[in-house]
């Protein structure tokens, strides 16, 4: 079986509701996943916008979440280091934490990516998606994609 992830705030490829947005609370969605690796010793996560204007913007890195968690509760605190050790990174508008969905314009998509890795990493809290996804480089044993929708 392949490891997944899902929300109780929302279906796969459906809408966002608006009180995970700029538009709400700006509050992260309660996340849950299930099937992944027994050698998991840490999972990452980052949530981006490929549809965004100038590229694509990253609402979320958080990572070295413990092997035993499955979940995210929601509205996880801005914190640099949440109590059980899981560290967040700064997102597209430099500010650790999580970003809620935002588009300008139209409809956009919205990527959930967990990766079950097989380290944690030595990272300091704030890094960004790009410093992540080269200290995973190596270290993914599989992931889990949750995309949503959000338009305002």
């Amino acid at each position: 079986m392949s490891m997944t992830l899902s929300s109780s705030a929302f279906a796969a490829a459906q809408p966002i509701p608006a009180t995970y947005s700029c538009t709400g609370r700006n509050v992260s969605p309660p996340l849950t996943w299930g099937n992944a690796p027994a050698s998991t010793k840490t999972f990452a996560l980052i949530l981006d916008d490929p549809d965004a204007p100038s590229g694509t913007f990253v609402h979320w890195v958080i990572y070295n979440i413990p092997s035993a968690s499955s979940s995210l509760p929601e509205a996880v605190p801005p914190s640099a280091k949440l109590t059980d050790g899981t560290l967040q990174g700064n997102n597209g508008a430099g500010e650790l934490g999580y970003f809620g969905p935002c588009p300008p314009s139209g409809t956009h998509r919205y990527f959930f990516k967990l990766y079950a890795l097989d380290a944690p990493l030595s990272l300091p809290s704030g890094a960004t998606k790009d410093q992540l996804v080269s200290a995973m480089a190596g270290h993914i044993l599989v992931q889990a994609e949750l995309m949503g929708t959000f338009s305002k």
